[in-house]
């Protein structure tokens, strides 16, 4: 099954369930590939997360019943799977900036979130540099934090992570590194979020106060990024979504499903002509 049918499959069951409960493994199997996969793709083409997405059709859909029926707050509550009205309005206020009570009331600004569809559309003008290699096991040595893929806090929360990673640390790490940079890398994703690591290759023993990882042998597409890391959204947020949207559904490859790696310099990384790396684990 193509990517576009796929996703597009995944938003259709999506859709028909709004008022139900919607297991990750049965969305999976709609759309005919692994929840890792799903997730992965979702997140890097739209730069929302799946959970996300549901949650703001629901509250989409809440906000019109609540303009258009005489049903209570607490029956469109349990309707879109909220436990209690307390946990419904939290949540509704949130997203739309005012509680249920004055949504219904009228005058209120609300927000309004449509079904996405995934369509053909004209892409590839813009050159993608990248190079296929084959890497033994490659063992990481770092700092591993996991992150809510809920209301988009990753995209806030990790650059976070590197602003505030302490020079201690950094200094450490490039003193046992077996390539002079550091890394960051997207592992696994569960509890709607994934865990988020910054390290750097090494052969050397963990460190006190350091985790490691090692992932497996495989081949690799390597894209290059030229550009400063600041201000976000940035030329690696570009090619992050190209990957998906571009090169993976066209190259005869699949994701390996082990983590990703964001190769980093060290050197300006806000001049113009900085490079970075972004490493994908592929197979035929």
């Amino acid at each position: 099954m193509d990517m576009l049918t796929s996703m597009n499959n995944a938003i259709e069951y999506i859709e028909e369930n709004l008022m139900y409960e919607i297991k990750m493994s049965d969305l999976s199997k709609a759309a005919c590939c692994s929840q890792w996969y799903l997730q992965r793709m979702f997140m890097s083409i739209t730069d929302v997360s799946i959970s996300e997405y549901i949650r703001r059709r629901r509250l989409t859909l809440a906000a019109f019943d609540l303009l258009n029926s005489k049903e209570s707050v607490t029956d469109i509550a349990l309707k879109y799977g909220y436990n209690s009205p307390d946990a419904f309005g939290r949540a509704f206020k949130a997203l739309h900036g005012v509680t249920p009570t004055k949504a219904r009331n009228g005058n209120a600004v609300l927000k309004s979130y449509g079904k996405i569809t995934f369509v053909l559309s004209i892409k590839g003008v813009t050159a993608m540099n990248y190079r296929i290699e084959e890497k033994q096991p490659i063992k990481v040595i770092g700092v591993k934090k996991w992150f809510s893929t809920v209301n988009n806090q990753q995209f806030k929360e990790i650059p976070k992570m590197w602003d505030e990673f302490p020079e201690e640390k950094c200094k450490k790490l490039l003193e046992i590194a077996s390539e002079q940079c550091l890394v960051g890398l997207c592992a696994d994703m569960y509890n709607n979020g994934f865990d988020y690591w910054i390290g750097t290759m090494s052969d050397s023993s963990c460190p006190e106060g350091f985790e490691e990882i090692t992932i497996p042998k495989s081949s690799w597409a390597i894209f290059e990024v030229i550009g400063p890391l600041r201000p976000l959204p940035n030329r690696m947020q570009d090619i992050w979504g190209r990957i998906y949207s571009e090169w993976l559904p066209n190259s005869g490859y699949k994701h390996a499903e082990i983590p990703e790696i964001e190769y980093y310099t060290i050197c300006d990384n806000m001049s113009s002509d900085y490079k970075s790396e972004i490493w994908i684990p592929i197979k035929k």
